[in-house]
């Protein structure tokens, strides 16, 4: 640790440098958890280090991915609990970089404050440290700014990087996609970390009482309304790597994370023009808390679906040949996969019925 190094200029303009050095210190052992073969040096540097193991790629493919948490940190700041936000932060980068089939390498964090305050930035690494051991990845480095006077003593922005790799022959296209082809869902945890300029809205989230509300301790199962929202985001890249494995790239013909614009956004953009993804609006299982965000919100079916997750984190597109088996690694691998659509021929990208 950096013993010599202090300003009481800029200590006094609100700027204490050594609580940088402290943090870096306290988020040590959470970043020590995501090693692998790959990273050389250690956090402090003035650049991240990774080794890049070529051996089975003839034609290797970098995949890159950056993203933010969003409003939902509003709701870490109301709750002063910020020990998961991190994992959305690192969900929102990895799940759309596995949407092509890459493997993420490694991540980094950015962190910026109105004051640093060692322990509270220790909590968020901590939760971009779990992020990436979900992930398989690396967290090789990242910056923690402290910015008086642009940011609210008590708030701070988080965003993030990652980068993963693919053989160029194995980058997952829609090129095979055909009619009959079967779309499946992975559900997800919640809202995850989309749409939540419109929650705080809906629950007049400004008013720190809201977030203990139970919601008649049944339409959200008991758990609060605080609790529910802040449910950190699924990360996907084991089970989805996993079915590229068993089934071959070339069988995995098309993958979305659906996230900001929810189902009529994200699911067209994993098909090629001339098709359709018709969905059963009757076969997704939506969760509770998008009911509930429906009923107070008095929001229409076709605005939930065309804002948030609805209880679908990701789609995957298989031949009807192949979804049985597709249906199985999933689950070996801890997804309660399901079929909702299907490819058809059309003009319109999506339909649901």
């Amino acid at each position: 640790m950096i013993t010599n190094s202090s300003s009481n200029s800029y200590k006094a303009a609100g700027v204490d440098i050594t609580a940088g050095y402290r943090a870096v210190e306290l988020m040590k052992k959470h970043i020590a958890r995501t090693a692998v073969p790959g990273v050389m040096g250690q956090v402090g540097g003035f650049g991240g280090l990774f080794e890049l193991d070529l051996e089975g790629i003839s034609k290797p493919v970098l995949v890159s991915g950056t993203d933010g948490v969003g409003t939902k940190l509003k709701l870490a700041f109301m709750l002063d609990k910020h020990d998961t936000i991190g994992i959305d932060c690192v969900a929102m980068c990895v799940n759309d970089v596995i949407c092509v089939g890459a493997k993420p390498l490694y991540f980094l964090d950015y962190i910026a404050c109105g004051k640093n305050i060692p322990e509270k930035i220790e909590q968020i690494v901590a939760g971009v440290c779990e992020g990436c051991v979900q992930a398989g990845a690396a967290l090789i480095g990242g910056e923690t700014a402290e910015m008086p006077g642009f940011y609210p003593v008590n708030e701070y922005d988080l965003a993030g990087y990652c980068t993963g790799i693919v053989d160029k022959d194995r980058i997952i296209d829609n090129n095979r996609m055909a009619e009959g082809d079967i779309i499946i869902a992975l559900p997800s945890s919640g809202v995850h970390s989309n749409g939540f300029s419109l929650v705080r809205r809906v629950f007049a989230l400004d008013k720190p009482d809201i977030m203990a509300m139970k919601a008649g301790n049944v339409e959200l199962g008991g758990r609060s309304l605080g609790d529910t929202l802040l449910a950190p985001t699924k990360i996907y890249v084991k089970p989805i790597l996993a079915l590229i494995d068993r089934l071959g790239p070339e069988n995995v013909k098309g993958i979305s994370h659906i996230t900001g614009g929810g189902f009529y956004e994200n699911i067209p953009r994993s098909i090629p023009n001339g098709l359709s993804a018709k969905i059963s609006r009757k076969a997704i299982r939506v969760l509770p808390i998008f009911d509930l965000i429906a009923k107070v919100g008095v929001i229409s079916d076709h605005d939930m679906f065309n804002t948030f997750n609805m209880g679908v984190g990701m789609t995957v597109i298989v031949s009807r040949e192949d979804a049985p088996t597709a249906l199985n690694v999933l689950r070996e691998n801890g997804e309660d996969a399901y079929v909702i659509g299907v490819i058809t021929r059309g003009s319109e990208k999506i339909t649901l019925e």
